[in-house]
């Protein structure tokens, strides 16, 4: 079975425009779990844009939910994340800025740091993920660096199905990573830019477990709930 997890950033992103309490992203993560949800993304960004240290206490201390905290290589961040103890961490790349994530990690260029971080989070018994960029070459290093699981950046085939363009190239690539991340033992996540059509596409590739999705589920249930889109995610998981 496949698992969902649902980043509820942008439920913050409402709440900061107006500078007020409402809504509450403890509210909207208890809420998602309460309708299907396996775990709640959240990301601690260095410039707080949405999601702050309050939201991380808050989140974290409750037990029914399953949390998936996205962390910087950010020194400050990572004291953050190792006082809450999330039950889960991916690290991600993040530049001040882009309006979101561009891409994976660069591993080469910052395997020592990673490599320190994964260890202080396997100390915590935390299952860490690396966020990467669909290549042969990062999986292995994920495997080199003691990572649980990798998450493979989907933005470029989403963007090339939104666009209608010709995405069997970049479709190939991930099933190879995919393939190559099992027999490494690393447990496979897709996320970025996902919707129906991608996410359709993607969960027939039996080496993805876990499908993180945010903007277009939280965009979505501002129309149709957040019920009926978890639902529909769900239906696509076992078509």
């Amino acid at each position: 079975m496949k698992r969902l997890g649902i980043n509820i950033d942008h439920v913050a992103t409402v709440r900061n425009a107006r500078g007020s309490l409402h809504p509450n992203p403890l509210v909207a993560a208890k809420y998602a779990m309460k309708c299907g949800a396996n775990s709640i993304t959240i990301h601690l960004r260095e410039d707080r844009r949405h999601i702050n240290d309050f939201d991380v206490i808050k989140i974290c201390k409750d037990k029914k939910i399953l949390v998936n905290l996205e962390i910087s290589l950010n020194d400050k961040i990572l004291k953050i994340a190792l006082k809450n103890k999330p039950n889960y961490i991916c690290i991600v790349p993040e530049n001040r800025k882009e309006i979101t994530t561009e891409g994976g990690l660069n591993l080469t260029k910052n395997k020592n740091k990673i490599k320190n971080i994964i260890l202080k989070f396997k100390k915590k018994k935390i299952r860490t993920s690396l966020f990467i960029d669909p290549n042969l070459k990062d999986i292995r290093l994920s495997k080199e660096l003691q990572a649980d699981c990798i998450e493979l950046h989907t933005g470029k085939i989403s963007e090339l199905i939104k666009k209608r363009k010709n995405f069997v190239k970049e479709h190939i690539k991930i099933k190879k990573c995919c393939k190559l991340a099992r027999a490494l033992d690393l447990e496979v996540h897709a996320g970025h830019g996902l919707d129906y059509k991608t996410t359709k596409l993607l969960s027939k590739i039996k080496e993805i477990k876990e499908f993180n999705i945010g903007h277009f589920i939280i965009g979505e249930s501002i129309i149709y709930g957040f019920k009926n889109i978890i639902n529909k995610f769900k239906k696509i998981f076992n078509s």
